[in-house]
């Protein structure tokens, strides 16, 4: 478990990488969808449910990674940007407003860098890691 709450940091910003790289390239997978005839019209329920596992992994490694930062001012960066990235997604799903959809990419950079920010200012010790300083 202490590896694990050690490397939330690194699933974190892996886990945000590859939200941002699957909201890139879903435009491209629909061109090509719809230049295909033999079909369908809709995304396939795999492809949609991926926003909502990148989201819950994200959520996950910001738990932990709020938990043993050493960094006060992270915290609440780190939850207001998954904020933020869940509202928009969930605004996407929903079609409550129009967005553009780069809207999208703000909140997923944010996690990517604080989390690598938070892995290279956070040095950890076996038994101790980073225990926010009151």
């Amino acid at each position: 478990m202490i590896l694990v709450k050690q490397k939330t940091d690194n699933i974190g910003a892996i886990a945000s990488t590859l939200c941002l790289l699957h909201c890139v390239v879903t435009p491209f997978i629909f061109i090509a969808q719809a230049s295909s005839v033999i079909c369908c019209d809709a995304p396939p329920y795999w492809w949609k449910f991926m926003d909502y596992f990148f989201l819950a992994i994200s959520f996950f490694a910001i738990y932990w990674s709020t938990k043993t930062t050493s960094i006060k001012w992270i915290t609440p960066m780190f939850w207001s940007s998954w904020a933020v990235l869940a509202a928009v997604i969930l605004n996407e799903k929903l079609e409550l407003f129009h967005l553009p959809e780069a809207i999208l990419y703000i909140p997923a950079i944010a996690l990517i860098i604080l989390h690598l920010y938070n892995r290279k200012h956070c040095k950890c010790n076996v038994d101790k890691c980073c225990v926010n300083e009151e």
